[in-house]
């Protein structure tokens, strides 16, 4: 707390940024990339409902540590929950959208397909993008935003109530930015690609689902290895431009070999 801005100014800019980077995170990314990937209509959405969903328990956090006048420590066992969520996410989504890779015809775009079993498939089957934001809140039941919103209800409370919950906005608009610019790019980049051809399609679509396998893949290892853990930590940021790298890079790919196929002109 002593290493926090004493002015508000200053501490609205500082919950801004740390929603910008809580959006760059690689679970946000990824999860956005692959709920993007199954969604037919109202994909270009999924980022915004997404950073929405998420937003809003942090504002009901700061809201209610708020009205109570009290500081709030988030018990130690939400840092399992939070890693749960997330892995079990990650892992349905990275199946989901591989299935559909398998499942498509030879020659076929790859059509977006909902998740058969049991497991997650009531939110993964929600064609409506406003499961994107359901999905959002629950990512939210995190150590570490729940932390930060206890933080923002403690800072903020000290010049008013009403001004910890402009910092919960703030904070809610730098994952807006940054998350609903992802999921905007992601749907243009698959709609570019299915619209070009099949084999792009299916480019793109396992990109999504490797991407997704990975990082759940990171989390399985972070959770089992403290020393992956304080390194993923460190290299955060950087993991998450890495997502944007890959996705841009098959994109890439994808497009190169939508060109190769289309027939040469007569």
């Amino acid at each position: 707390m002593d290493s926090l801005p004493t002015s508000f100014p200053a501490l609205a800019a500082l919950a801004f940024v740390l929603g910008a980077r809580h959006g760059l995170d690689a679970d946000h990314l990824a999860t956005i990339d692959g709920l993007t990937r199954l969604h037919r209509h109202g994909r270009r959405w999924c980022g915004l409902l997404f950073s929405l969903g998420h937003g809003a328990v942090v504002l009901v956090v700061v809201l209610a540590l708020s009205a109570l006048h009290r500081q709030w420590q988030v018990p130690d066992w939400f840092q399992a929950t939070g890693t749960a969520v997330s892995l079990a996410f990650l892992l349905a989504l990275g199946v989901a959208n591989l299935r559909a890779l398998m499942a498509a015809p030879a020659g076929q775009v790859l059509q977006p397909v909902g998740f058969k079993g049991r497991w997650l498939g009531a939110l993964l089957q929600g064609r409506h993008p406003l499961w994107a934001a359901a999905v959002g809140a629950l990512f939210a039941l995190s150590f570490d935003t729940l932390s930060q919103a206890a933080l923002f209800a403690v800072a903020g409370g000290g010049h008013g109530a009403p001004h910890a919950a402009v910092l919960a906005l703030l904070f809610m608009a730098g994952m807006l930015l940054t998350d609903g610019v992802n999921g905007w790019w992601v749907a243009r980049l698959l709609a570019a690609s299915d619209a070009r051809a099949a084999r792009a399609s299916r480019v793109m679509g396992g990109t999504v689902s490797a991407v997704a396998l990975g990082v759940a893949a990171l989390g399985i290892a972070r959770w089992l290895s403290p020393q992956v853990d304080g390194w993923a930590d460190d290299q955060g940021l950087a993991i998450g431009l890495l997502v944007l790298l890959v996705l841009a890079a098959s994109y890439v790919l994808a497009r190169s070999l939508a060109q190769r196929a289309q027939p040469a002109p007569v």
